[in-house]
């Protein structure tokens, strides 16, 4: 065992006896959050536009601050895009994560003083709690690489902006930089295929340990290399013993990443944004991420069944239950307001909370009333490979409601790696595992509304092909798995013709 090792190890038992000591005051700890949040940011513009100073408990809050998503919060974000200081948070942001925005542009998340060092310490937390769980340290001797977005930062009204992948990439621990991969230069690139060249270049003849990024750019990566090398990634880097990804679902991608590895690699999920770093995978065995209660972060949660009434009643991390579908609303040492960042979230566990990320309130397929949500067709997906022995680079799902003959459906458009021998006994069986676990879509399909799905073989690199043409091949950028019109639907028509 290597000094480095050693030290990991006192390292992450110390954070672990830390991470215990807040998760087990699950409601204490988001109590004392909240209130710090509301004392912070009492004199901001936001503060006295809500009243802060008479807010006493987390019920005020819910009566003054309505929930706001991007574009209802975008006149104060605005204010401090133009350089003015005091407006969501005390003073000016240190940076801003922009992001690609939905309706009217780009999105702008402040970054501050305070909140950055919570998105810094979730990653290594995450790597930590590993160690200490598992007692493996070894890899921390060997190389890392993180396939993340451009470190070049540009600048607005004096506040320095860029992806926050490349943002992250320049608060790295000194003591991580020698083993950690790619170079500054190769980081810098911005062309997503000319980047995976670059970074294989770097790579190939390195002792590689740790591999962390979306599951589906890294499968780009393994590709590549097995492309060039002829052999699989866990022959190339023999040592390659942890992998580190956040973003989407890995469960669909699993079987395809095992063959081009050769081997089964552990792994830890994350779960970041530009907004937070909201939860970490923290036991090997269990299903869900330990959500961070003691990170700068307050938390509602809305049931998604009732988050479009009128008044949805929130609720705080003491009346939560498990699997229930709830959308998460935030409020953040980074000005975030009540802010409804978009995903929703099923707790798996109360002792402590763990959560997975279940979908997005707007991704979803429900242009018959059904209101199917990714993780029902990751779930059926997810068996489905298993039954049939076949595996996928990605897939999506739209609704068809005017096909040239017979009933609607739900349109499966899927990129095989390895086919299966039957698409039709494969189509019926997602179906029926759909229908399972979604009575909306059940009754439809029962009451001749909705014909069972139908499959659309994607030709082979289709979704990247797809996602280039749109201009967000790589980084941080990924399919979403449900839509509720044709519009993805029908460019990949296009590409295929």
């Amino acid at each position: 065992m290597s000094l480095k090792s050693f030290a990991a190890k006192i390292f992450a038992n110390y954070i672990k006896r830390q991470t215990q000591s807040w998760a087990s005051k699950p409601v204490e700890t988001q109590q004392k959050v909240f209130q710090q949040l509301i004392q912070q940011a009492k004199n901001t513009s936001f503060g006295k536009d809500h009243s802060f100073d008479k807010i006493q408990s987390t019920q005020d809050f819910a009566q003054q601050v309505p929930i706001r998503d991007y574009e209802e919060l975008r006149p104060y974000v605005n204010q401090v895009v133009e350089g003015k200081a005091d407006i969501l948070w005390p003073g000016k942001p240190l940076y801003f994560a922009k992001t690609s925005g939905t309706t009217s542009g780009a999105k702008y998340i402040p970054l501050t003083k305070e909140s950055m060092p919570t998105h810094i310490n979730g990653a290594r937390n995450a790597i930590l709690n590993y160690i200490a769980e598992t007692g493996k340290a070894d890899f921390v001797d060997g190389k890392m690489i993180f396939l993340q977005g451009s470190p070049k930062l540009d600048s607005k009204n004096g506040i320095q902006l860029g992806r926050l992948s490349g943002i992250v990439a320049h608060f790295v621990p000194s003591y991580l930089q020698k083993n950690r991969l790619p170079s500054w230069d190769t980081n810098c690139i911005e062309d997503w295929e000319d980047k995976v060249e670059a970074i294989i270049e770097e790579t190939l003849a390195e002792n590689m340990t740790v591999i962390s990024g979306i599951p589906s750019w890294v499968q780009m990566y393994f590709e590549k290399i097995y492309q060039k090398t002829g052999k699989k990634v866990g022959e190339v880097f023999p040592e390659f013993d942890l992998f580190i990804y956040g973003g989407v679902n890995f469960e669909p991608y699993r079987a395809k990443f095992e063959n081009l590895i050769g081997r089964k690699v552990p792994s830890i999920e994350l779960f970041p944004a530009s907004e937070g770093f909201f939860a970490y995978q923290d036991k090997q065995d269990e299903k869900g991420m330990l959500l961070r209660l003691n990170s700068g972060i307050f938390y509602e949660f809305i049931k998604a069944d009732d988050f479009f009434s009128e008044n949805p009643q929130r609720l705080t991390i003491g009346e939560v239950e498990t699997n229930v579908n709830y959308v998460m609303v935030i409020s953040t040492n980074a000005g975030l307001w009540a802010y409804n960042l978009g995903d929703t979230v099923m707790f798996t566990s109360t002792k402590p909370y763990r959560v997975i990320v279940s979908g997005r309130i707007k991704h979803f397929t429900s242009a018959f009333g059904e209101h199917v949500i990714a993780k029902e067709v990751e779930a059926a997906m997810s068996e489905a490979t298993k039954e049939f022995n076949f595996q996928i680079a990605e897939f999506t799902v739209a609704p068809q409601i005017n096909p040239k003959e017979g009933l609607p459906y739900h349109e499966w458009f899927i990129e095989f790696e390895k086919e299966p021998e039957s698409l039709t006994k494969l189509s019926a069986f997602l179906d029926r595992r759909l229908q399972e676990q979604n009575s909306y879509y059940k009754d439809l399909i029962e009451g001749n509304i909705l014909k069972p799905l139908v499959i659309s073989t994607v030709k082979k690199e289709g979704f990247q092909q797809y996602m280039k043409s749109i201009g967000k091949l790589g980084g941080q950028n990924k399919i979403p798995r449900l839509a509720n019109d044709r519009k993805i639907a029908d460019e990949l028509e296009k590409l295929q013709q």
